[in-house]
């Protein structure tokens, strides 16, 4: 921790207790990093005049991605482990670049510059927004104006609020359709069954991760929307994203029904599931129960047929030829019992409704 501690290259650090506390960062290379309680991290860096857009964005995109991320990523770690649906999700980060007065070709040109087109535009008395590929361009027309970066810190929140319900809904769709796919075939084979029932419970486990955060992401949404509405300074710009809060608040609460309906669907297929290995494993109980009473049932014989039992050639090849039948019997009745297909017999009922 303290190596990455170091690597960060902190010049100040200060906690800020507002509307929604923060954490505020310099750093010796001039990156200034605010980190909020509700996970919100923006990066910024002043651009002068005539310097390199392109290299300032390389910057700070090398500083998070080599320096901040895994120092976040080690903290949040000794925790509650990530679920690797979740673990290898690529983030596109948004870049915003704020303008002071400039003309409409020099945005045009700076948009072409990243060789990307313009999706849309916002124009205002006092702002212009013009949005590219992953890219906002914000114009200051009027030097009133001070409430950019609050604006740009809600943009950012939107963007990734609405992101991370995205990508929970493209798990949902995931997770149902590789239980169905099995579910639907009516029937599994023996050896399947385990490993399948092992990935439901995998499932699960992060079924129920998610639904934890899930469950707090709606009280973050209300208060960004409590704030946005009680400052001034964003008056100019609320009517552009206050209608967004509600359409978050409903977003949220579809995918909270959906991840409801999916962990009931998971926790049906873990108990039907469950059963099926236990008839799996009480079919090779009786298997082994087979080759056990063949056993005794030869050395009974054999006390029964002879006096006393001697060490002799014969009687060590008699033991070897029962060992080996046994070991025979044992394989083939493993790979009887292993291809062995088991009805899903949900399936059959549910298909009985239709």
């Amino acid at each position: 921790m303290k190596e990455l501690h170091d690597k960060l290259d902190i010049n100040t650090l200060v906690f800020e207790a507002r509307n929604l506390d923060y954490i505020h960062i310099t750093t010796t290379t001039n990156i200034d990093i605010s980190i909020y309680e509700d996970g919100l991290i923006v990066l910024s860096k002043k651009h002068p005049s005539g310097s390199d857009t392109h290299q300032e964005i390389k910057t700070l995109t090398t500083y998070y991605e080599t320096l901040l991320s895994p120092a976040l990523s080690y903290i949040f770690s000794l925790g509650a482990p990530i679920p690797k649906e979740l673990a290898n999700i690529k983030t596109i980060y948004p870049y915003f670049i704020v303008l002071k007065q400039a003309e409409s070709h020099e945005i045009n040109d700076l948009l072409q510059s990243f060789q990307q087109d313009k999706y849309f535009e916002i124009k205002k008395e006092s702002f212009e927004i013009y949005r590219g590929d992953k890219n906002y361009i914000i114009n200051n027309i009027s030097e009133q104006l001070l409430s950019i970066e609050a604006f740009i810190n809600e943009q950012i929140f939107f963007r990734e609020f609405k992101g991370q319900l995205h990508r929970y809904l493209n798990l949902h769709r995931a997770i149902w359709e590789k239980i169905a796919s099995v579910k639907e075939r009516g029937e599994i084979k023996g050896n399947e069954i385990g490993a399948f029932k092992n990935k439901i419970e995998s499932y699960s486990k992060t079924i129920n991760l998610i639904e934890a955060r899930i469950n707090q992401m709606g009280a973050f949404a209300r208060t960004r929307g409590n704030i946005v509405k009680q400052n001034p300074g964003l008056t100019q710009l609320v009517e552009v994203v206050e209608f967004k809060y509600q359409t978050l608040e409903n977003t949220l609460s579809y995918i909270k029904d959906i991840w409801q309906m999916t962990k009931n669907y998971v926790n049906s297929a873990l108990e039907l599931f469950s059963v099926i290995q236990a008839k799996s494993t009480e079919s090779s109980v009786k298997n082994l129960t087979v080759i056990t009473s063949m056993g005794v049932g030869a050395t009974l014989i054999g006390l029964f047929t002879k006096q006393m039992p001697t060490f002799t050639l014969v009687g060590a090849g008699y033991f070897i030829t029962l060992a080996i039948i046994g070991y025979i019997t044992n394989k083939v009745m493993n790979s009887i019992n292993q291809h062995k297909m088991y009805k899903i017999k949900d399936i059959k009922e549910a298909r009985d409704i239709q």
